[in-house]
């Protein structure tokens, strides 16, 4: 079986993707992604994943109605592909089967 290969950034913008349905563009994944991690986040950086992701199948994009203020601007939303699930789906089954395997031991650090 072939796995999707996610790269972490990738996956948390995903994740995000979701989070914030069906309201999601860069600009507030962005600001849910440092919100959520803690984690400083370039606005540059979001697009480049979501694009690469849409490219990827994993992401469907339209741009929203104009903004009711004058000169509004069109807002490119995205919503996450059946793909997009299942990368995301196998990804979270990797990791909790590898966290599975760990023995306890392997947690109980001794300190001298």
């Amino acid at each position: 079986m072939n796995r999707i290969h996610l790269g972490e950034f990738e996956e948390l913008v995903l994740l995000t993707v979701g989070v914030l349905y069906p309201d999601a563009y860069a600009v507030a994944i962005t600001k849910e992604i440092t919100a959520q991690s803690g984690r400083s986040v370039n606005v540059s950086a979001v697009h480049k994943s979501l694009y690469r992701l849409e490219n990827k199948g994993m992401l469907t994009s339209e741009l929203s109605d104009p903004e009711s203020k004058r000169g509004g601007k069109r807002k490119r939303l995205f919503s996450i592909t059946p793909f997009g699930k299942k990368a995301l789906d196998e990804s979270m089954e990797l990791r909790m089967s590898l966290r599975k395997q760990i023995p306890e031991l392997a947690f109980k650090w001794q300190i001298s």
